[in-house]
């Protein structure tokens, strides 16, 4: 059965474990890592780019520490909770590293690296896929890696704010501290690259019936 420890810590919000975190209950810091651990990996990950992927663990290290560093002064908003909060300490570290080694030769996806085909595979029913269509949308979701790559860095972390943690504009700007118009156009120019690196893909998607 599961212990009473455990059931109240599944039980509560993540700014809930945060704030009990700051107190000094090491229980709710480790119920936030294993809700959140899978996520933040991916997302950093796919903000570095296969050209950095084998420096994201330390990266995605990096976040959680700089997480524990501001644990007392971290505080509860009714407009951006702790996922929220969390993502944008991801984003700045690494932009962090990006800005002092995005010069590195790029390297193929690691065996234990997300499977890209996850991105694309929401568009289309999945359920139960032949094996054309898995070699078909595993060859798309290797695309989109590529074409993420190819994005400028700030575009490439607007798009993934955007799609891994639902970020609005609204949000985007805040959390950036950039003005409005700035990360619409950010994003705007992200989605236009990435339609247009995607096309082949997309014709298919978007053929009738």
């Amino acid at each position: 059965m599961m212990s009473l420890l455990l059931q109240r810590t599944v039980a509560l919000t993540d700014d809930e474990l945060m704030l009990a975190y700051a107190q000094g209950d090491t229980n709710a810091f480790e119920a936030l890592y294993a809700r959140h651990e899978s996520a933040l990996l991916r997302f950093v990950r796919r903000l570095l780019g296969q050209g950095l992927v084998s420096q994201a663990e330390e990266v995605f290290q990096d976040t959680w520490m700089r997480i524990i560093g501001a644990r007392h002064s971290y505080t509860a908003r009714a407009d951006a909770g702790w996922r929220t909060w969390a993502f944008t300490i991801a984003h700045h570290a690494a932009m962090d590293r990006l800005r002092v080694s995005g010069r590195e030769k790029p390297l193929e996806l690691q065996d234990d690296a997300d499977d890209p085909m996850e991105w694309v595979q929401a568009a289309v029913d999945m359920s139960h896929p032949s094996s054309e269509d898995v070699a078909f949308w595993r060859a798309a979701g290797q695309q989109l890696l590529d074409c993420l790559d190819a994005l400028p860095a700030a575009q490439r972390a607007a798009f993934l704010l955007h799609h891994e943690d639902g970020a609005s504009v609204e949000d985007l700007a805040h959390r950036l501290t950039l003005p409005f118009e700035t990360a619409k156009s950010r994003l705007r120019y992200a989605l236009q690259k990435l339609r247009g690196c995607m096309q082949a893909y997309l014709v298919v998607l978007e053929a009738p019936a």
